[in-house]
C-alpha cells in the first residue's frame, strides 16, 4: 500500500446504528488533527534527506573512495607486487633448501641404497639360494609320503572289502537264495490262496444274507403294502380327499363369484347415488378400467340434456353365470 494516496474507508460493519457512526466521525477527525503534523515532519525528514544524499553524501563518497584508492590501495599493491612477492619466493626458496633437500637427499642416497643392499638383497638371495630349494625338497617329501599313505590306504581298503566279500556278504546271499526266498513265495502262495477262498466264503456268506432278507424282511413288506397300503390309500383320495378338493375349489369359487356380485353392487349403486346429486352426470370415478359404450336414458330429450351417461358395468351380471354352473 503506498503513502500518499487517498484511501476509501471500509464498508461499515452490518448492524451498526446512528449513535456508533457519530462517535467514529469525531474520533477520526481528532486522530487526523494529532496525525498530520507527525506525517509532515516524517515526509520533510525523508526529503531533505534525499536532498542532503543527492548534494552532499555521493561526492564526499566519490572522494573518500579516490583518496583510499591513492592512499592505501596503490601503495598496497605496489608493495605486493615488488616486495613482498619477492621477499616470499626467497623464503620459500630458502625453507626448501634448509628444511625439505637435506631430507630428500638423506632419503634418496642413504636409506633407499642402505635397505635395498643391506636387507633385500640378502633376503633375496637367501630366498632363491636357500629357501626356494629347502621348499622344494619338503614338498617332494609331503607328496611322496601323502602317495604312500594314499597306496597303503587303498591297499587295506581292498583287503577289508575282500574280507567282508567272503565273511558276510556270500553267507548273507546264500541264506538269501537257499532260505529268505523259498520261504517268502510260499507265504506269498498261501496269503493269495487263502484270500481266494475268503472271497468264495464271503460271496456265499452275503447270498445267504440277501435271501434271508429277501424272505424274512422284502417279502412281507411287500405284501402289506400291496394288501393293505395301496386299498387304504386308494379309499382315502377317492372317498376323502377328492370330495374335500373338490367342495374347497366350490367354496373358493362361490366365494370369488359373491365377491364379484359385491363389487359389482357397490359399483352400481355408487353410479346411481352420482346420477341422483348431479342430475344424470357421469361418475368420475367410474372409468376405472377404460372407456367403453355410454347408455342413454332412454328418450332422446333426455339423452341431449345428458351431459354423459353412465357407463356399462365392467362385468357381467351374476345371475346368468351362477346358473350356467348351477
Amino acid at each position: 500500500m503506498e503513502h500518499g494516496k487517498h484511501q476509501a474507508p471500509q464498508a461499515y460493519e452490518p448492524g451498526e446504528g446512528c449513535l456508533t457512526t457519530l462517535i467514529r466521525i469525531p474520533v477520526r477527525i481528532v486522530v487526523l488533527v494529532i496525525v498530520l503534523p507527525v506525517r509532515m515532519v516524517r515526509d520533510a525528514l525523508a526529503v531533505a534527506w534525499r536532498a542532503a544524499e543527492r548534494v552532499l553524501l555521493r561526492p564526499l563518497g566519490r572522494a573518500l573512495g579516490l583518496l583510499f584508492d591513492t592512499l592505501v590501495a596503490v601503495p598496497s599493491a605496489w608493495l605486493y607486487r615488488t616486495v613482498l612477492t619477492p621477499l616470499g619466493h626467497g623464503l620459500l626458496w630458502l625453507a626448501t633448501a634448509l628444511f625439505i633437500r637435506p631430507w630428500i637427499g638423506l632419503w634418496r642416497y642413504v636409506v633407499v641404497p642402505v635397505v635395498r643392499y643391506g636387507l633385500v638383497v640378502p633376503l633375496a638371495w637367501l630366498y632363491g639360494t636357500v629357501l626356494t630349494p629347502v621348499g622344494h625338497g619338503v614338498s617332494w617329501l609331503l607328496v611322496m609320503v601323502g602317495r604312500g599313505i594314499a597306496a597303503a590306504a587303498r591297499g587295506l581298503a581292498a583287503a577289508l572289502v575282500r574280507l567282508v566279500l567272503t565273511l558276510l556278504v556270500a553267507p548273507v546271499s546264500w541264506l538269501y537264495r537257499r532260505v529268505l526266498a523259498p520261504v517268502g513265495r510260499e507265504i506269498g502262495a498261501a496269503i493269495e490262496v487263502a484270500w481266494r477262498v475268503a472271497g468264495y466264503l464271503s460271496r456265499a456268506i452275503g447270498r445267504a444274507l440277501a435271501w434271508l432278507a429277501r424272505h424274512l424282511v422284502g417279502a412281507p413288506v411287500a405284501w402289506a403294502y400291496r394288501s393293505v397300503c395301496t386299498p387304504v390309500g386308494h379309499f382315502v383320495r377317492d372317498a376323502v380327499w377328492a370330495p374335500a378338493k373338490w367342495a374347497a375349489v366350490e367354496a373358493g369359487r362361490a366365494a370369488r363369484d359373491a365377491l364379484r356380485a359385491a363389487r359389482e353392487s357397490v359399483r352400481q349403486a355408487r353410479r346411481d347415488a352420482w346420477r341422483a346429486l348431479v342430475g344424470g352426470g357421469a361418475d368420475p370415478r367410474a372409468g376405472e378400467r377404460g372407456t367403453v359404450a355410454a347408455r342413454t336414458l332412454g328418450s332422446a330429450q333426455q339423452t341431449a340434456t345428458v351431459p354423459s351417461a353412465a357407463q356399462a358395468p365392467e362385468i357381467s351380471p351374476l345371475g346368468a353365470e351362477t346358473l350356467k354352473r348351477g
